[in-house]
């Protein structure tokens, strides 16, 4: 990895117990630890995150090919080892800035797409940055009547968000098309959802936060089944069009809701998605997406690991619940 920006820590003491957090965290977002003597590395987010100890001390180094991806990855370290009641000394804290990749955008229009989808556009100068990658970002919504504080970085370098009745609405959606300065998103309107009740009320001009990209992209599969509803046709949409072998979508969406997607020959309409996964050919070779209500995902994992699935073969996500 050719990194371009890099800070250090210091762990003062106790560092057993910091390379032991690592390894938790190692194991709990399933990514291989590489062992140099007694030195411990991480990669993600296309960063390194390496432990070096020396006695009761740990020396912390990051690297990263993005400012923004070194101070994510410096929040998250910073928070694993608050975890523990360990502290860390940064030879490089950029306190008071804004929350690590979040940009500030200006809503400029929300158009009706279908009965049940509104179209967001976003502008602001950081919009290409979502253009590629990863297919989802999460936006931050202020409170009503009330003017958004923002997160950002405190002395320690982790990021601290407001609560209470300044707390902001956070939730992830799909980036559906970007241009010169600015981004689209899709909502699915449904009662009880603060996003749509946000689009509905004319927020045009309002400033909203953006993070990311993440989320992962379209996975690099020679077969891909993919299984949504409503709040998970966009991201379909986007990995129909992306996808780089054969593949097949099985949507429980209405017919007018349907948009782009309407007679398109690789999507097969629904009612019930867990039963359309229990009666679907699913080979050993294929990458299954699926995502929707929160009982349904728990549904589809059980049913792939049934079927012989390994954890990296299949993506079942809860989008609502």
């Amino acid at each position: 990895m050719a990194a371009t920006h890099q800070t250090e820590g210091r762990i003062a003491e106790n560092g057993a117990a910091a390379l032991e957090a690592l390894k938790e965290r190692a194991k709990l977002w399933d990514i291989e630890l590489e062992q140099d003597g007694s030195s411990l590395s991480l990669n993600v987010w296309s960063s390194k995150a390496s432990f070096h100890p020396a006695g009761d001390t740990v020396t912390v180094k990051l690297t990263s090919p993005e400012e923004r991806l070194l101070r994510t990855l410096q929040d998250s370290v910073t928070e694993l080892l608050d975890g523990k009641n360990l502290s860390i000394a940064w030879d490089k804290v950029d306190a008071g800035a804004l929350a690590p990749g979040l940009s500030l955008m200006t809503v400029a229009s929300v158009s009706r797409r279908s009965p049940g989808y509104l179209r967001v556009r976003l502008e602001g100068d950081d919009a290409e940055r979502f253009a590629s990658g990863s297919l989802h970002f999460r936006i931050l919504i202020g409170p009503r009547g009330r003017a958004p504080i923002w997160p950002r970085t405190a002395a320690n370098g982790r990021t601290v968000w407001p609560e209470g009745e300044d707390a902001l609405h956070k939730p992830v959606y799909t980036t559906m098309a970007t241009g010169d300065g600015w981004l689209e998103f899709d909502i699915f309107r449904h009662e009880g959802s603060p996003t749509s009740d946000w689009a509905d009320s004319n927020p045009i001009g309002e400033t909203v936060g953006l993070m990311g990209p993440g989320g992962g992209g379209c996975p690099a599969a020679a077969e891909l089944l993919l299984f949504g509803d409503e709040t998970a046709m966009p991201a379909i949409s986007r990995m129909l069009a992306a996808a780089p072998g054969k593949v097949k979508a099985y949507l429980q969406v209405s017919k007018e809701n349907l948009c782009e997607l309407a007679g398109d020959d690789r999507v097969v309409p629904v009612d019930n998605l867990v039963e359309a996964l229990e009666c679907c050919e699913t080979p050993s070779t294929c990458h299954v997406w699926f995502a929707g209500h929160c009982d349904a995902a728990k549904a589809a994992r059980t049913c792939l690991l049934a079927r012989g699935f390994g954890k990296r073969d299949f993506t079942a996500v809860s989008y609502w619940s």
